[in-house]
C-alpha cells in the first residue's frame, strides 16, 4: 500500500514535467559532469538488469531514498511500475537539458512488449559533488520496437 501511495505521490509531482518539455534548452554542464550523469543513470540501468536492488538504490537521490525506504521497496515498484526500465529490449541515451531549472537526462527505451518510451531523469548534484537520480518521467512515444 505504501509503494503504491509514493508512487501516486510520484506521477502527481512529475506532471509539471511533460509541460516544461517545451521550456527546455541544452544542458551547459561541462563533460565531466556530463559523463558523471550518463554513469549513474547507466550504472542504475545495470544494477536492475542484474537485479541488485542495493546498487540500483544507491543511484537514487537522498529523497528518493527516503521515500522509498529501503532497497526492497524500491525495486519492486521499479518493476510493476516501470517494467520497460527494469527490463528493456533497448535503451538509447538522449541529449542533456535543462527543464526548470533541473537537469534532466532523456533516455529512449524500447520495452519488453516492443512500446517506446522516453524517459525523463531528474538529476539532483549532491553537495558531494556526485550526482543521483531525483526521479524519473516516463513519456508514450509513437515508436515501436522491432
Amino acid at each position: 500500500m505504501r509503494a503504491l501511495a509514493v508512487l501516486i505521490m510520484c506521477l502527481l509531482l512529475a506532471a509539471p514535467w511533460a509541460q516544461a518539455q517545451a521550456d527546455e534548452a541544452a544542458s551547459a554542464l561541462p563533460p565531466a559532469d556530463r559523463n558523471a550523469i550518463h554513469d549513474v543513470v547507466q550504472g542504475q540501468l545495470n544494477a536492475f538488469l542484474a537485479d541488485d536492488a542495493g546498487t540500483a538504490f544507491s543511484f537514487a537521490s537522498p529523497g528518493i531514498q527516503g521515500m522509498f525506504g529501503d532497497a526492497g521497496h524500491f525495486m519492486a515498484m521499479v518493476k510493476t511500475g516501470y517494467p520497460m526500465v527494469y527490463r528493456p529490449r533497448s535503451a538509447s541515451f538522449g541529449s542533456l537539458v535543462d527543464i526548470d531549472g533541473r537537469t534532466v537526462q532523456k533516455v529512449r527505451f524500447i520495452g519488453p512488449d516492443g512500446r517506446a518510451a522516453l524517459a525523463l531523469y531528474m538529476m539532483e548534484h549532491e553537495p558531494d559533488g556526485t550526482w543521483k537520480i531525483d526521479g524519473c518521467q516516463l513519456t508514450e512515444s509513437d515508436e515501436v520496437g522491432a
